[in-house]
């Protein structure tokens, strides 16, 4: 079993910055992805950042260059720096990781809590 433990989000004014970390614990061997979505009232869960293996990251067209998903994998910890932020930003936002617990490949996914973002104009 895997624990999420997400943090970070708050209250901001548009064009204001947030970092958002997730630090992941248990009996991993490795992370295959790791992953931010955000969930906005009446909306639904949109996938805004993804790290791969290695470095590989890809983006949704509406955070692109303003956030920038990291990961630090000695402490199985992944990162969202968020810039320029706008109302629209405004969501609960949530980790999503998939983690091996061997070499055999096998990848298994969890969710974190969620946090909250809110950009005020």
């Amino acid at each position: 079993q895997v624990q999420l433990v997400e943090s970070g989000g708050g209250l901001v004014q548009a064009g204001g910055s947030l970092r958002l970390s997730c630090a992941a614990s248990g009996s991993i061997f490795s992370m295959k992805s790791m992953s931010w979505y955000r969930q906005a009232p009446g909306k639904q869960r949109e996938l805004v950042a993804s790290i791969f293996d290695g470095t590989r990251t890809n983006y949704a067209d509406s955070v692109k260059g303003r956030f920038t998903i990291s990961r630090d994998n000695a402490k199985n910890t992944v990162y969202l720096q968020m810039n320029s932020l706008k109302p629209e930003d405004t969501a609960v936002y949530y980790c999503n990781v998939y983690v091996r617990y061997s070499d055999d490949l096998r990848a298994y996914g969890y969710w974190g809590q969620g946090t909250q973002v809110t950009v005020s104009s």
